[in-house]
């Protein structure tokens, strides 16, 4: 996602990072430079044009300390205009009456079922709220049937209503039905618009009046860009959309939408889809999004991916062997394989990590069957070659390869890959004040 934005811009930083100081001439230079990955990002001409007012004014104004390297001041502003341009801070769900209702709209295709399901489930699990999903799509009985088996999968509440004739009397009942089951939340799906018809918005529009939402969200497919911002401007001119949720991000997302959809629209992107799982789904930082498209990495998002979807005590048994790096074997190393796993592998965490790291690590995972020899290479182990990599030579490496499905080759590199591992392990146990900055060093 956003990898040409990020390489564009990153190239944008370099040129000025080699630039004696900054002047008129090469902040200029850099504008142009900026409107072309703008431009190629598909974000609205308006909204690329104030951004570069913002910049040019921001860069000018300000008084660059001469022991300031220009490249980082300049980035220091962009990356302040960025964040500024995508709402400055994360904006979440408003949820204050119950039943609170989420009323979900967008055009067809874009994955507003799916999402809609994945809100429900980040609602109920870190939350704790009563979920129930619902939809008055009276056109499409697939549309429901789908609702219907998310809602199985993910463990909340659906409800179920006869009345296919008009979708503000559905919509009744189906409040009737979370009026009774004590609801928190309703999260209310919509038919999904081929086209922008009359009859269409005026239901929605009805449906917000009889409904009054909470929140009012607008489904985006992030690949389509300017024109699905664009169309979200319609729906805003037909009821007020308090939120936009980024579908398809993981896709080959331009970063138009992202950077295009507060200005234009002026509502928060509060959610940003990022596969096809139920978990996800995250929450939109403004902050985070411009150091991710700027090069340097979104660790704070790393840091709580890691947290929601590693086995915690597996992390302190690694955490502890990092302390005795003699004592981390090949059992060490697939459990830490298989909690990278969880978190998507190696090329799932590259995006968010910052330029330089991001460059060294990008396709080392990158053939997922890989990770999947390497994982049937160590159960072809005994438990004696597992805890003690050493012993095993020509003949072992040759059984562990038939074994597994592999080759010897794969076999030497796993036992390679261990062995670098644990010299890193020595290095940081021996100095880790000198690890840490060195890790610092390559942050930028």
């Amino acid at each position: 996602m956003l990898k040409a934005l990020t390489k564009n811009f990153s190239d944008i930083i370099k040129k000025v990072r080699g630039q004696g100081r900054l002047t008129e001439e090469n902040i200029e230079q850099a504008l142009k430079d900026i409107r072309l990955a703008m431009l190629e990002a598909d974000v609205a001409l308006p909204v690329v044009s104030d951004f570069l007012h913002s910049i040019k004014e921001d860069a000018l104004g300000v008084q660059i300390d001469r022991n300031v390297n220009p490249g980082r001041a300049f980035t220091d502003i962009v990356y302040r205009q960025l964040t500024h341009l995508m709402g400055d801070a994360h904006a979440g769900l408003r949820l204050k009456k119950s039943p609170a209702v989420v009323l979900a709209c967008g055009l067809q295709g874009v994955g507003k079922t799916t999402s809609l399901a994945k809100i429900a489930k980040r609602l109920k699990e870190r939350e704790k709220k009563r979920v129930l999903l619902a939809s008055t799509d009276i056109r499409r009985p697939a549309a429901l049937a789908q609702l219907k088996i998310l809602s199985a999968d993910i463990g909340v509440n659906y409800a179920e209503s006869d009345n296919m004739s008009d979708a503000v009397s559905r919509g009744k009942e189906l409040m009737n039905i979370a009026h009774r089951q004590l609801t928190d939340v309703v999260l209310m799906d919509t038919a999904g618009r081929t086209t922008l018809d009359d009859d269409m918005m005026d239901e929605i529009r009805r449906l917000a009046e009889s409904l009054k939402p909470a929140e009012t969200l607008f489904f985006v497919d992030s690949m389509q860009g300017q024109d699905a911002v664009n169309t979200a401007r319609r729906f805003h001119d037909t009821l007020p959309l308090t939120g936009i949720v980024l579908t398809k991000f993981d896709g080959d997302a331009r970063g138009g939408a992202a950077l295009s959809a507060r200005a234009v629209i002026g509502a928060p992107v509060k959610f940003v889809g990022v596969g096809e799982k139920p978990d996800d789904l995250q929450d939109f930082h403004p902050a985070r999004f411009a150091s991710r498209i700027l090069g340097m990495g979104d660790l704070a998002s790393l840091a709580e991916q890691a947290a929601e979807k590693t086995d915690q005590s597996v992390i302190r048994r690694l955490g502890k062997k990092l302390k005795k790096p003699d004592h981390f074997d090949l059992n060490d190393q697939l459990a830490q394989m298989q909690q990278m796993k969880k978190m998507g592998g190696v090329d799932a965490m590259v995006d968010k990590m910052p330029g330089m790291i991001a460059d060294k690590l990008r396709g080392v995972e990158a053939d997922g069957d890989k990770m999947k020899h390497m994982e049937a290479i160590i159960y072809s182990m005994t438990p004696g070659e597992r805890a003690a990599p050493e012993i095993i030579k020509a003949s072992r490496k040759r059984r562990i390869a038939a074994g597994s499905g592999a080759t010897v080759n794969l076999v030497n590199q796993l036992l390679t890959q261990h062995e670098q591992t644990r010299k890193i392990m020595k290095r940081f146990a021996k100095n880790p004040a000198g690890m840490m900055r060195m890790m610092q060093n390559l942050l930028g």
